[in-house]
């Protein structure tokens, strides 16, 4: 298994995996604790419009889909809802929606528009170049910096959500505009290696799958950070040596580290209500 790593292409593959890993699961205990994991879908997939609607106008991606980003997150920081008929998600899920169709759009008037798509869902991690893994890891690094330094504005901004105070946040709020800033800046980077599904999966499914093993906050974050490198480094190797496609196999272990995880969470509860008896 070693000897697999030490070819250059498959460990770029796995560094640029494992970075995005970390910062994306702690962001995602954020977004699982607020009930909005749409919002990296639709986040990404309006990065990925960016890039779409740069190809076809034949212009770099790269600072388009940074200002379609930044422009959505700006918009999706705004999202209040008041009205006890209707979810956040579904406003977000609306706006994803659109953005998909928009980018298939886009996509079908270009050369290779059936390889694009599969490129925009999952990504190409075995053709990340070390340029790209230096940018992301140091933009990563600030991201992160920031969220530990005001790590307590975050976290009791997330809280607030989840007692669902929403009421006290008020029309527009610099810390919410900071969050959605933060996951906007992580995604729009992290899909153009990652591919959307691939970048959802870290966000979503190792807070989800650290929730179901512990209650105690500090050991959430960690507990979901270390599922994510587990997840990137048997997911590459899956990859590698049985010939799959890096970001369908990284999705693919996520998940079955969360079956693992539910499989604990039920055992557990199992023993209590037998020790209760």
């Amino acid at each position: 298994m070693s000897d697999m790593f030490t070819q250059e292409f498959i460990f770029s593959a796995l560094k640029v995996s494992i970075i995005m890993g970390l910062l994306l699961s702690y962001l995602g205990v954020h977004v699982v604790g607020r009930g909005i994991v749409f919002v990296d879908l639709a986040l990404g997939q309006i990065s990925m419009l960016g890039v779409a609607f740069a190809n076809y106008l034949e212009k770099d991606p790269t600072v388009i889909a940074i200002v379609f980003t930044m422009v959505g997150a700006f918009i999706l920081s705004f999202i209040n809802v008041r009205d006890k008929r209707l979810k956040q998600e579904a406003i977000i899920g609306i706006v994803y929606a659109v953005a998909s169709a928009a980018t298939v759009l886009l996509i079908s008037k270009a050369p290779h528009g059936e390889s694009d798509i599969s490129e925009v869902l999952f990504g190409s991690l075995f053709t990340v170049t070390s340029t790209q893994i230096a940018v992301m890891a140091a933009a990563f690094g600030v991201i992160g910096a920031v969220h530990i330094i005001f790590r307590k504005k975050f976290f009791a901004l997330t809280e607030m959500f989840e007692n669902q105070r929403v009421e006290n946040i008020g029309v527009f709020n610099l810390w919410n505009f900071l969050f959605y800033l933060s996951i906007g800046l992580a995604i729009v980077l992290a899909v153009r290696a990652g591919g959307v599904i691939p970048v959802f999966s870290y966000i979503v499914v190792p807070p989800v799958a650290a929730i179901l093993l512990t209650r105690k906050k500090g050991g959430l974050v960690l507990i979901a950070m270390l599922i994510s490198v587990l997840g990137s480094f048997f997911g590459i190797y899956f990859s590698t040596h049985f010939d799959f496609p890096a970001g369908s196999s990284v999705v693919t272990i996520l998940g079955v580290i969360f079956l693992l995880a539910a499989l604990v969470r039920l055992l557990r509860g199992r023993e209590k209500e037998i020790s209760s008896q």
